[in-house]
């Protein structure tokens, strides 16, 4: 080998152990600055002014019958009609109880009046049903007043056997149409 190229090998040599025998340069790599995102402010919104609500305030329908009719004198007295005993015309504490219902009912609806129908069951004759029922309508009719109805608003008609609510010939029956039945003849408000 000649001489330059053995100088030539040996340098290179030199310079590649030479490159390998230094420290290797730091490589510092930079984080990248943070991306500031561009966050658009809230929208603030107002709602429109709303106009105020009106309060409605629903009822309920009535139940019940009519004021002032018949049917609502039946409904506030309970009965429309009181019973009485065999061959009695003497007004129980139940028939009181009703009746001071009843009395209360025509003192709310004075332009009201009554009309009393005395009854009684099919044994016994014709005549003395008629006067068992005109004695069990004037009964009652004489209890109303006491309670403050006016007399003049009450009328009485004995049917006697003539008009039974029960067909039957047995003592259930007869203890039903044994009664005195109170009917609003004419109904108003008070």
């Amino acid at each position: 080998m000649n001489r330059k190229m053995k100088f030539a090998v040996i340098s290179m040599m030199v310079v590649a152990v030479s490159a390998c025998a230094s420290a290797p340069k730091e490589i510092v790599q930079q984080e990248p600055e943070p991306v500031q995102e561009q966050i658009p402010a809230p929208v603030v919104t107002v709602p429109a002014p709303v106009a105020p609500v009106e309060q409605v305030i629903v009822q309920a329908a009535p139940t019940g019958p009519a004021a002032g009719s018949a049917d609502h004198f039946k409904y506030v007295s309970g009965e429309d009609r009181v019973y009485f005993a065999y061959n009695s015309y003497d007004l129980s504490t139940t028939a009181r109880d009703t009746l001071r219902r009843q009395a209360q009912w025509l003192g709310n609806y004075s332009t009201s009046i009554l009309v009393i129908g005395g009854n009684a069951d099919e044994r016994g004759t014709r005549e003395y049903n008629l006067a068992l029922g005109a004695r069990r309508a004037d009964s009652v009719k004489a209890f109303l007043v006491s309670q403050g109805v006016a007399p003049a608003r009450i009328t009485t008609v004995s049917y006697g056997k003539e008009r039974p609510i029960d067909g039957g010939s047995n003592e259930s029956s007869w203890a039903l149409n044994r009664n005195a039945h109170s009917a609003v003849l004419v109904g108003g408000e008070g």
